[in-house]
């Protein structure tokens, strides 16, 4: 019996690995550079199902040169690589990973905010520069109880990062783009956008990649927030114009920033950010637990191989939109 050939584009955490190669054939990328568009196009036209990371773009160029194809997966939550409305018109369903990386990227999330506030970082360098012992030099943070967080983006993540900040005292408020209706419930309280960042004494942002929420972040909004305000994106880095954070930052129209995404990304070596002092930059972790990235892949594998048995996906982005002929409704 032929096995299905599945393409991965980067890398996937065993177990699942090893489950999706006893049972499928299995080509994948494996230099740390993203994969040439020529080298995938290539791989492509064999495929009947393909792992993409978040390096490649599947658009309708790629789904023309794979005429067998059948699913694709991601593991990641976000998908803003990839073009929903192409895998629809090809019939091709597209699945991702929402849910189990809510607690890890909640606990970045926070843990941003609060080595931010207490200037942990700032406080290694401290020791390790041997500066310990000259006390007018130590550096100062700040209390988050009593304080207002706000919260941009109240989905699954968003309610987890209120629950521990209303553990740590903090009052919460939000803004999403649709109203919740279990606001009492998550401890928080809605509020318009420009409200928010005029009251709040630290944003995290939540939001997704989209259109709309493409720089939503730009030298308004930073003129809008306090300017005492700590800044925390965990979303997706085009959310906030690069260089109106700078210009907040360098002006003193706000008072820090903790980022875990940026544009670009990663961040070029000489970039004026990672000059300035009031700036804490992490790798794009936000899901990077062991537990978590293990759990991320089992889906990701489950997803494809239902895919590839012409089964509903266990989570599957355009569900509601696929029908492919003579073989039911996704």
């Amino acid at each position: 019996m032929n096995k299905h050939k599945v393409v991965i584009t980067g890398g996937l955490m065993s177990p699942a690995l090893e489950r999706l190669q006893e049972v499928c054939d299995v080509r994948k990328w494996g230099k740390t550079e993203p994969i040439p568009r020529d080298v995938l196009l290539e791989w492509a036209s064999e495929a009947e199902g393909i792992i993409a990371s978040n390096t490649i773009i599947v658009d309708e160029e790629l789904l023309q040169h794979a005429p067998k194809l059948k699913v694709i997966a991601q593991a990641a939550v976000g998908y803003d690589n990839i073009e929903i409305e192409a895998c629809t018109k090809y019939g091709i369903p597209f699945g991702n990973t929402p849910g189990v990386l809510v607690a890890a990227t909640a606990d970045l999330a926070f843990s941003l905010l609060l080595c931010s506030a207490r200037r942990v970082h700032e406080g290694w360098d401290f020791v390790r520069n041997g500066s310990w012992g000259q006390d007018h030099k130590m550096p100062f943070g700040i209390d988050i109880a009593g304080k207002t967080l706000g919260i941009v983006g109240m989905g699954q993540i968003g309610a987890a990062v209120a629950q521990r900040a209303r553990a740590f005292g903090m009052n919460v408020i939000y803004y999403n783009r649709n109203r919740r209706h279990d606001d009492e419930s998550i401890g928080a309280s809605y509020q318009p956008f420009n409200t928010l960042l005029e009251v709040a004494d630290a944003i995290i942002v939540l939001t997704p990649l989209s259109k709309e929420t493409r720089g939503s972040f730009g030298r308004e909004q930073f003129q809008k927030m306090k300017s005492t305000a700590y800044f925390i994106n965990v979303s997706r880095g085009p959310v906030v114009d690069t260089d109106a954070l700078l210009e907040a930052l360098q002006t003193g129209e706000i008072a820090y920033a903790a980022l875990d995404v940026t544009d670009p990304e990663p961040l070029p070596e000489d970039h004026p950010l990672l000059k300035l002092s009031n700036i804490l930059v992490t790798p794009h972790i936000g899901s990077a637990t062991i537990e978590t990235r293990i759990a991320m892949a089992e889906l990701t594998v489950d997803n494809l191989l239902a895919g590839l048995a012409d089964k509903p996906l266990p989570a599957c982005v355009n569900s509601d939109r696929i029908t492919r002929k003579n073989k039911g409704v996704f």
